[in-house]
């Protein structure tokens, strides 16, 4: 069985996204040096999360025997080694539920990696993301509702399951044990490249340089414009909503990671610059100090910088045109790809976790 498993519990938008791809493109190199990565493919971590994350507790189904999460625990224990586990939906869960997660595995041992970022970039960031899962939240709505921590608000309440840093890490050293949890920040603009993976690799303990990053994706983000196009689409399909999977294939993956994402360059985010960030952002700080964790990185790293952007209410008609005109020709080019590449091959391996805090 696994002598140890290493939960890699998020945050969302710290990077997740190019860990889990270094991760998934390197399985040899890990295996040589005693990890698994389970799964065939990552999208099978993401199925085992929400199953778990779902089911199990007092009040919710029962985990079935062969179902996601019960596979996922059984090709962990066969290993003779390392098993890592890289899923931010694990983040927000509550501690019956992170004490039923580690409680699954046979080996005594689980440790839990968090990486954070600090929230004057998480703040936009979440915000294009909730629009590429049927978000219909402004902009400015969308400020208003974190800022004043409203968890009525779907875009206020998902913000905040998934960036009240302290709370999370609180719940989760406490689940697996203070000397079995560490925190690692997401380096500050600027910084190598390679960075981030060297922290995280550090905290798991793998030795980090035979990794091949050439292929190193992070998560596709899209601008202003686009991210408006998508706002205003999710309106028209709100009142027919279309399943999620289906929304998730043709929606966020062809329309926007596929097709708005490749105009980044020329497509700025909504700046932002509040006080209120650097607030909120002092008080995260402050919560993670006070637990005295394991840290690889700084936590000065989740100091908040200004996120440079245009102003809201900027953005041009015209601009949306352009952005809905380039999103629609690359969808139109991928169905016209011999056997759908890139449309048919998508699943949904990301989704987005607003369900309730088991």
């Amino acid at each position: 069985m696994a002598n140890r498993v290493v939960l890699h519990i998020g945050a969302m938008k710290s990077g997740t996204s190019f860990l889990q791809n270094v991760l998934g493109d390197n399985r040899d190199e890990l295996a040589r040096q005693g990890f698994c990565f389970p799964g065939k493919r990552w999208r099978r971590q993401v199925s085992a999360v929400r199953d778990v994350s779902e089911r199990g507790l007092p009040g919710q189904p029962p985990l079935a025997e062969d179902g996601p999460w019960n596979q996922l625990v059984r090709e962990v224990d066969a290993w003779d080694g390392t098993a890592l586990v890289s899923m931010e939906f694990l983040g927000p869960r509550m501690p019956p539920k992170i004490e039923q997660i580690v409680s699954s595995f046979s080996t005594d041992r689980v440790e839990a990696v968090m990486t954070v970022r600090d929230l004057a970039r998480s703040v936009p960031a979440m915000w294009q993301e909730a629009m590429q899962n049927a978000g219909v939240s402004g902009w400015e709505d969308y400020l208003e509702a974190v800022r004043t921590e409203n968890r009525k608000h779907p875009g206020g309440r998902n913000f905040w399951r998934h960036q009240a840093t302290g709370a999370i890490a609180d719940r989760w050293s406490k689940g697996v044990g203070k000397d079995r949890f560490t925190l690692v920040t997401v380096p500050p603009p600027g910084a190598p490249p390679t960075l981030l993976w060297e922290r995280f690799a550090q905290a798991v303990g793998l030795d980090p340089e035979p990794f091949d990053l050439a292929t190193r994706r992070s998560n596709p983000s899209i601008g202003a414009a686009s991210a408006l196009v998508l706002r205003a689409l999710n309106e028209r399909l709100a009142d027919d909503p279309l399943p999620r999977n289906i929304y998730s294939r043709y929606v966020k993956h062809a329309l926007a990671k596929e097709g708005l994402a490749r105009r980044e360059a020329d497509d700025p985010m909504f700046g932002i610059d509040e006080p209120w960030v650097a607030k909120f952002a002092e008080r995260e700080v402050r919560r993670l100090r006070k637990l005295d964790l394991r840290v690889i990185g700084s936590l000065d790293d989740l100091a908040p910088r200004p996120v440079r952007g245009v102003p809201a209410g900027s953005v041009t008609t015209e601009q949306q045109l352009e952005a809905a005109l380039d999103g629609l020709a690359r969808v139109v080019r991928l169905w016209a790809t011999p056997k759908r590449k890139g449309v048919d091959a998508l699943d949904d391996p990301e989704g987005y976790d607003d369900g309730d805090d088991a």
